[in-house]
């Protein structure tokens, strides 16, 4: 692995020669073939469904991820997809969703789906990208994703096939044998072919039966924007997904590196930045359970996980890592050399205690799908501020913008402005597959405008103060406020409504809404909670708090203004979080620090209390003093 320690040694990196000049693959396939020829037989992905260290797992060497990649690829193409075609993969984790994400890019445009969406939000996605091909489950007892899917693919036309993954082969004997007999008629859907995985990949040669385009083109679509509505489209060029690979296949892992990753392959982090990466790099890489970090027993069985695999690189969320502590180390985990954090604010307070808990070392990073997945990240091995997102990885060009008319200015070291970069995993002319989604998405000299407020110090590190932007980040997982405005505005007594995120020590934020009611109605808050659920899809949506405001605060123009509803907020979550505690203390204000954020002022009764009050408020994503 190549030193990523300081500004010195990232520098040197970029001055040896320019991205597309490296030693590195020119596509998707060609990646998989080096791998395949360097380390045959070296694991390369395995998968245990259950999540106890002694379950059975599935592997695939590189060879095998090769060729089952290959297979499935060719039989996309006889499917008709081209190039410029979309399959969509709606799959919780497993060695499937792997080959399905790298042939898909092969053979054309893959487009990874969050497989707990609803039927309604899938159809959107799938529309929005014209997808041809539909990977998903087949039925199981207590799963709905094959019914959500046939609901959602009854209202695509563009979709000819169907592809069914069967997970119970990866269950213990009497629990296959007891799945088979709970299953029901498996889901029809009418006039679309339908194929088991395993059939369409047997039906295919391993040998690539079509041409490798070296040329630069789209080989991912990702939804953004939230989890609920109609979605943005992101989509990633193939030197992008490449440059991320690289980026972790130089930094972060080599072909003996064992990584485990709870994260979803429907999100970048997982996909781009975990898969793309072993396939440079060679690595080996565990899925624990087909929900990851959310699956039965993961979090319990974690760190013997660790222990099984001797794993030396974990992926993960602030959100893992906090419910991680409440977890007792009972493994050797002396093999983990490195945790990325990502997706999500990491708290100071759960940084320091996991170092100092786990004695491995934390690296923040930062990034969006807009650029692919990272454009930042903590030194490795060298000076960390806890609480910045450190320094620009090489070829990512990442700078502070200030706006005034018309125009955005560089702005000075510790001025707080807009988050804006260039570089290789970043399209020049276009973000969103929807032309129209991309206006006022670069600044007049080319630079994508990420919607993230910060700033940088004097020694070049990168400290994020909050979000222009309004998207709700739930554990890592974006919720779109206007889904819960929209929802809340069609009760004929609501007025005015407004959602945030309210602060949340194990989810980062949780949805919340403020709302005025018209004049003379007894609507109450709780009444108001139930009518949004039952008009938002996405149960991650629905608001966690609903408050009745006389007036809803307004900016001078007259906008509502969420800078101050997020005051109140916090103010309640932090007095509400003393409280439970028992501590005598409150919070008197919140203050907007030009390069803290929001920050909480407490006042205290003794000087016996800070600890307590520590405890009781360290963990937010918001600082308190």
């Amino acid at each position: 692995m190549v030193s990523f320690s300081d500004y010195e040694s990232r520098n040197a990196i970029e001055n040896e020669c320019n991205f597309l000049d490296r030693d590195i693959p020119q596509t998707i396939y060609s990646g998989i073939h080096n791998a395949a020829q360097k380390w045959p037989d070296r694991p390369a992905f395995s998968f245990q469904m259950e999540s106890k260290e002694s379950c059975k797992a599935k592997t695939l060497n590189w060879r095998e991820v090769h060729n089952h990649s290959v297979q499935l690829a060719n039989f996309f193409r006889s499917e008709g997809l081209t190039e410029r075609d979309a399959v969509a993969y709606i799959l919780p984790n497993c060695n499937e969703a792997v080959l399905t994400y790298l042939a898909g890019m092969v053979s054309g445009i893959v487009v990874p789906i969050n497989p707990l969406l609803e039927a309604d939000n899938i159809a959107s996605i799938l529309n929005a990208t014209n997808a041809k091909i539909v990977v998903t489950l087949g039925k199981l007892p207590k799963i709905d994703i094959a019914e959500r899917v046939s609901k959602a693919v009854q209202n695509t036309p563009s979709v000819k096939t169907v592809i069914e993954v069967d997970l119970v082969q990866y269950l213990p004997l009497l629990k296959k044998t007891a799945v088979k007999v709970l299953s029901k008629q498996a889901v029809q859907y009418k006039d679309i072919k339908q194929i088991s995985f395993n059939d369409a990949l047997t039906s295919q040669t391993p040998t690539l039966n079509f041409e490798d385009i070296k040329n630069d083109r789209v080989v991912a679509s990702f939804h953004t924007g939230g989890t609920t509505g109609t979605p943005k489209v992101v989509d990633h060029m193939q030197t992008g997904v490449l440059y991320i690979g690289w980026l972790g296949g130089t930094f972060l892992l080599n072909n003996k590196s064992v990584a485990i990753c709870p994260l979803p392959l429907f999100h970048v982090f997982g996909s781009h930045g975990m898969v793309c990466s072993a396939v440079i790099s060679g690595a080996h890489v565990v899925l624990p359970t087909a929900a990851g970090f959310r699956g039965d027993g993961v979090l319990d069985n974690f760190w013997k996980l660790i222990e099984r695999w001797k794993v030396t690189f974990i992926l993960a969320v602030p959100t893992a890592m906090s419910a991680l502590m409440e977890h007792p180390i009972n493994a050797d985990v002396s093999s983990v050399e490195l945790l990325l954090s990502g997706s999500a604010p990491l708290p100071v307070d759960v940084f320091n205690r996991f170092e100092k808990t786990t004695g491995i070392e934390v690296v923040e990073g930062y990034g969006l799908t807009e650029a692919t997945a990272v454009l930042t990240g903590n030194p490795i091995g060298g000076m960390k501020k806890i609480g910045s997102v450190g320094i620009p990885f090489p070829y990512s060009d990442v700078q502070i913008r200030t706006s005034g008319n018309g125009h955005t200015a560089l702005a000075q070291v510790g001025e707080v402005g807009e988050i804006c970069a260039k570089g290789p995993g970043i399209c020049d002319t276009q973000i969103y597959r929807n032309a129209s989604d991309n206006d006022s998405v670069y600044t007049d000299d080319g630079y994508l405008r990420t919607g993230d407020r910060g700033y940088v110090d004097e020694d070049g590190y990168i400290w994020i103060t909050g979000r222009e932007k309004d998207l709700i980040i739930r554990g890592g997982h974006n919720i779109d406020p206007s889904i819960i405005e929209e929802a809340l505005d069609s009760h004929s007594d609501v007025e005015l409504v407004a959602a945030i995120g309210q602060p949340d020590k194990h989810a980062g934020e949780t949805p919340c809404a403020y709302v005025s009611l018209q004049k003379g109605s007894k609507t109450t808050a709780t009444s108001l909670i139930e009518y949004a659920k039952s008009k938002i899809s996405e149960q991650a949506a629905w608001p966690k708090h609903i408050e009745i405001l006389e007036h809803l605060p307004l900016t001078p123009v007259g906008k509502i203004s969420k800078l101050d509803l997020r005051k109140i907020a916090i103010q309640r979550v932090f007095n509400e979080t003393l409280k439970a505690n028992g501590i005598e203390a409150h919070v008197t204000n919140i203050e907007d620090d030009k390069q803290k954020g929001l920050v909480a002022s407490v006042a205290i009764h003794s000087q016996d209390q800070k600890e307590r009050v520590a405890s009781a408020l360290n963990g937010f994503i918001y600082e308190w003093k």
